[in-house]
């Protein structure tokens, strides 16, 4: 499927793959080892970078804008490397930075946060707007972490995660709207 003003830059022997009802908006740059599953989102000016190893993304993702998403390789001593492993309905804020960790389906990444190789953020959980999850770190489902380095803050509440829920259908809606303005506008 031809994408307007996306860059897909095979490497390696590998080129991404993006689902034909994924939203990639022009801007963004999509290389190498990269899956992107049905009615995900990535949005303008955002990198997601699997030259050396893998990034996986779910259905109904979206990566909001200027995200940077990266892997890191195995090697001696962690043969396993770390791969970017992202579930269904997960919200990544606005330049937020996710490197080779693990998100469940249905987390959430606030804006401006971090999250670091072998974290972890669990099903229905929050890394908090501008947190850092550093290295390793595991998120238990449904808790709200924040600060630098992120801690453990509070359970999510029903409603917490209700709106979080709303916030994955508002993003899978708008996503078809700015497809159809980019086809109109004819970005070539």
């Amino acid at each position: 499927m031809y994408r307007p003003g996306v860059n897909i830059i095979p490497i390696h022997g590998k080129t991404p793959r993006i689902h034909e009802t994924a939203f990639v908006a022009p801007g963004s740059t999509i290389i190498g080892d990269v899956e992107i599953g049905a009615g995900s989102s990535i949005w303008y000016n955002c990198v997601v970078r699997a030259d050396v190893f893998k990034i996986r993304i779910g259905e109904r993702t979206n990566v909001q804008d200027g995200s940077v998403l990266h892997c890191d390789p195995p090697r001696p001593g962690d043969e396993d490397g770390s791969p970017l492993i992202i579930g269904d309905d997960v919200l990544i804020g606005h330049m937020a930075m996710v490197h080779g960790c693990t998100i469940k389906d249905r987390g959430f990444v606030g804006l401006g946060a971090i999250a670091m190789n072998k974290a972890v953020i669990g099903h229905d959980a929050m890394l908090a707007a501008g947190a850092m999850l550093t290295e390793g770190k595991v998120m238990e489902d449904r808790m709200l972490w924040a600060g630098r380095p992120a801690k453990p803050m509070k359970e999510l509440t029903d409603a917490a995660i209700a709106g979080m829920k709303m916030g994955v259908a508002h993003y899978a809606e708008n996503a078809k709207a700015h497809a159809i303005a980019v086809f109109e506008s004819g970005l070539e």
